[in-house]
């Protein structure tokens, strides 16, 4: 794992010039480590809140950048990206955060910021489920604007076809490699409840309601999206009955190891058998086919490739130096 480990820190040390790994080393030198204890409390009680993390670190990037600002309370005057329908109710994992920032707050006040904190809680989230541990460049800032209407705009859909999901990821600066790389881990969904719209697939589930168009809205003679095994197709309508649409009923993102961080993912792929259409649209090209055939093939390559990604994903439109604030609660904009 120790190439792994270098070709991570080369990459992290190219952008240092926005953030830096061990930024809190002088100002609040046990930051990670007070992290890593709440976030592993919380996992080893519900094992889904790791693909938590990991979402709402997607989540919290492709809308206005890396700034926290998923993490900001609705108003009377504004609803917030917490509760836009991309996130609320199936994103959970928000007191987690909050606990590790007060937390912190007691250590060093005002010096941690909430959207570092999110990069921290999605690293160890994926090292407690089997991931590559990574280093995380921090030294973000906190935004102090929050619109539920703009992660509806930003966030892909569970429905998008390859075109699609590469024009979004093009537009955060990430390549259509660290598209299918950061939808291994669900950039479209690992999740837990979720409705399917980013995250990581190899861990957590989702509710029955994002699939039930797959299964019986289509015209053909199953009424069955004929790009899905059937077989998986058969298993997916027991779990989902039709009708289910409304129900908390919920599936595997990955029905092969649910639980763990690695690349069955792409071997379901391989067999039709990706849950959404989103993750099906994956083997759309020839160009990403390849990619899914070699991730599915070499779990180490998907692992050290999937830190890459997360720490090029967590440098999206940062707030850095005087920017944004440090917020005293993640939830509330300081002087608010």
């Amino acid at each position: 794992m120790l190439p792994a480990l270098v070709m991570v820190l080369c990459l992290a040390a190219q952008l240092e010039a926005q953030l830096q790994v061990g930024f809190y080393r002088k100002t609040c030198p046990l930051a990670e480590t007070i992290v890593k204890e709440v976030v592993t409390d919380a996992v080893k009680k519900e094992s889904e809140l790791a693909a938590d993390f990991l979402r709402m670190h997607f989540h919290d990037c492709f809308v206005r950048g890396c700034d926290g600002s998923i993490l900001i309370n609705s108003t009377k005057n504004d609803v917030a990206e917490k509760d836009s329908p991309d996130n609320n109710p199936s994103l959970e994992g928000f007191d987690v955060i909050d606990a590790a920032k007060a937390k912190l707050e007691e250590a060093c006040r005002g010096v941690v910021s909430c959207a570092d904190i999110i990069a921290f809680a999605a690293r160890d989230g994926v090292e407690l489920r089997g991931g590559l541990s990574y280093e995380v460049p921090s030294g973000r800032r906190d935004g102090r604007i929050s619109r539920s209407s703009e992660a509806n705009e930003n966030l892909p859909r569970p429905a998008s076809n390859l075109e699609q999901l590469t024009q979004i990821f093009a537009r955060k600066g990430l390549t259509q490699e660290d598209m299918i790389i950061l939808s291994g881990k669900n950039i479209k969904g690992i999740c837990k409840r979720c409705p399917a719209s980013a995250g990581a697939h190899t861990i957590g589930v989702s509710r029955c309601s994002s699939i039930t168009k797959r299964l019986y809205n289509f015209s053909t003679a199953a009424a069955t999206d004929p790009t899905l095994d059937s077989g998986y197709a058969k298993t997916l309508k027991r779990r989902c009955p039709s009708g289910s649409a409304g129900s908390n009923l919920t599936v595997p993102m990955d029905p092969v190891s649910p639980e763990m961080f690695d690349s069955s993912y792409y071997r379901n792929l391989l067999r039709h058998r990706g849950l959404f259409a989103s993750d099906q649209a994956l083997m759309g090209s020839a160009k990403a086919a390849r990619l899914v055939r070699r991730h599915a093939k070499y779990s180490p390559l998907f692992r050290q490739r999937f830190a890459e990604a997360m720490v090029k994903m967590g440098h999206i439109g940062v707030l850095t130096g005087e920017e944004g604030e440090v917020r005293f609660n993640c939830g509330v904009i300081n002087g608010c």
